[in-house]
């Protein structure tokens, strides 16, 4: 079975979120570190945690994915930006780690003027200062559409900063098919070339998630805007190649789309339907 996931709200808690995400049909889910905006956290009680570790044993989860807050940038060249992004990637690495989840996902950040050179050297020493050697959690580099200043929006960037890192073999990629697409990556009518290029510049191994989501924008477009699958320009077919294809589909696939539980749930039957039928 495909691990199918999606973005999960977990105000109710931890063990209710689980709940809600045997309920849609998934076998995995990704939730928010902290307060997407802000810098707000809540320590769930030890019996919280139990019960929400005993419902991911019982229905076989596959590896959870915690998403970083957007506020985090670790490129920013401006000291207190840049020292709360230090902050905030260290104390979400380490708690996500004690709850057992496998992977932390961050968007890389914008350089805001400083170049991307200087960028990628500050988002490398930033992941250095937060990651331990005691920990299990891998980290990932979401691949990113390239809009204003944005890092992370061709594979090179990527790898140069998986190179200045102290720990490369703790960091991966999360790869979003509506940024990749957006920044110019045709995963339409080039999947195999696309892949073969992220294989030559970072390693195919790399790779430990998707983000499975449609583009209400064109290829090359350098925007961000999510669309529901079969909803956009990339179109059922070659998101549902994207998980047929084989580097890709033991790996767990997320989805970001544009809807609420109900209806990720019903995305979720969906795909699962189709793939049956192919």
């Amino acid at each position: 079975m495909r691990i199918l996931g999606a973005h999960m709200s977990i105000a109710k808690g931890l063990a209710k979120t689980a709940e809600n995400v045997v309920a849609m049909g998934a076998n995995t889910m990704q939730i928010f570190s902290r307060n997407p905006r802000g810098s707000h956290f809540k320590v769930p009680e030890k019996q919280e945690v139990e019960a929400f570790q005993r419902i991911r044993r019982e229905h076989g989860f596959g590896p959870l994915l915690a998403h970083a807050p957007y506020t985090l940038n670790l490129a920013s060249g401006e000291e207190r930006v840049y020292e709360f992004a230090c902050t905030v990637i260290r104390e979400d690495v380490a708690r996500m780690d004690q709850l057992g989840i496998e992977l932390l996902v961050f968007h890389p950040g914008s350089h805001t003027g400083i170049g991307e050179e200087a960028g990628i050297r500050n988002i490398a020493r930033g992941l250095n200062q937060a990651l331990a050697e005691n920990q299990r959690i891998q980290v990932l580099l979401e691949t990113m559409s390239g809009k204003g200043t944005e890092i992370g929006f061709r594979f090179e960037q990527l790898q140069a900063i998986r190179e200045q890192a102290e720990h490369p073999e703790r960091i991966g990629v999360c790869l979003d098919t509506c940024h990749v697409f957006a920044a110019g990556y045709d995963i339409v009518g080039n999947l195999d070339g696309v892949l073969e290029e992220l294989d030559r510049v970072l390693g195919l191994e790399q790779l430990r998630a998707v983000h499975l989501n449609d583009s209400l924008m064109p290829l090359g477009s350098r925007k961000d805007r999510h669309a529901v699958l079969g909803g956009g320009q990339i179109g059922w077919e070659p998101l549902l190649a994207v998980l047929r294809h084989p580097a890709l589909r033991d790996l767990p696939f997320f989805l970001e789309t544009p809807l609420d539980d109900a209806g990720h749930g019903a995305e979720i039957q969906m795909l699962r339907e189709r793939l049956a039928d192919g």
